[in-house]
């Protein structure tokens, strides 16, 4: 990992935030060596830490749901059949794709334009969580990556057509989330956001995170209008809050650089 001078500006922001301390075997390349000694800025390396995903699955706090990411296509059991003529298909065609393990279907039908919705999601949440440990924000990141298994979680329960699990995250419930993110003042002492361009840029890569949020919500109900598949809708709805409570966290210095004592 090489950090760069402009990396470093915006870490340190003219000196309102003090440096984070850096992976070990972090490089500095010779612009940013030049900056730590035009400033006299010290350079701290923090202890090795355990992997996110390295949680004992048995923790209370650690959903069943909550885990790394493998690879969902099984290509084992019946061959599937086309969802409109029933016919067994050993060949998928160019413009099919697996609508669940006993079917085909268009790339066009609804759930599968509403799982491109949620791929998008998942793709963005963990880009978003990738920018997060570049600024050293480490607990950030792994709150983000919380997230992203949650949408696999959802993108998992449509496919199998189950019921979507509860949410939880930064070891609060989906209810309590929900509490804070329509109280923030009440709870965190904040008003509610409205990101602008005095921001860093990670709460502005987290707010759109939650749009897109947004928009999966207003998919999941074209594709399942009410009362069809409630949990979906609310999944998302309670997804959207949990990403804007990382965002008040955020501002609310809450889950900031973290500098060694």
């Amino acid at each position: 990992m090489v950090i760069t001078e402009a990396e470093l500006r915006e870490l340190w922001r003219d000196g309102k935030n003090a440096l984070p301390p850096f992976p070990p075997g972090t490089r500095f390349s010779p612009a940013a060596q030049d900056f730590l000694k035009a400033h006299k800025l010290e350079i701290r390396f923090e202890a090795p830490s355990i992997s996110h995903y390295q949680s004992p699955i048995t923790d209370p706090q650690h959903p069943e749901w909550d885990k790394p990411a493998t690879f969902p296509v099984v290509l084992t059991g019946p061959v599937p059949v086309c969802e409109i003529c029933g016919q067994p298909v050993s060949h998928k065609p160019d413009h099919m794709t697996q609508l669940d393990t006993g079917h085909f279907a268009a790339k066009t039908h609804p759930r599968v334009k509403l799982r491109g919705r949620l791929d998008t999601l998942h793709a963005v949440m963990m880009l978003v969580a990738a920018e997060a440990r570049r600024y050293q924000l480490p607990r950030l990141a792994e709150h983000l990556d919380t997230l992203a298994a949650y949408c696999r979680e959802i993108q998992s329960a449509e496919y199998h057509q189950r019921v979507v699990q509860p949410l939880a995250v930064a070891g609060k419930s989906e209810d309590e989330i929900h509490e804070i993110s329509h109280w923030p003042d009440k709870h965190l002492g904040i008003a509610h956001l409205t990101p602008g361009p005095d921001d860093h840029a990670i709460l502005h890569w987290m707010n759109y995170v939650r749009t897109q949020t947004r928009e999966a919500e207003v998919a999941a109900l074209e594709t399942y209008p009410p009362p069809e598949r409630p949990d979906l809708s609310r999944a998302l709805n309670r997804l959207s809050s949990a990403v804007y409570y990382l965002e008040l966290l955020f501002k609310a210095g809450k889950l900031s650089w973290q500098v060694s004592g």
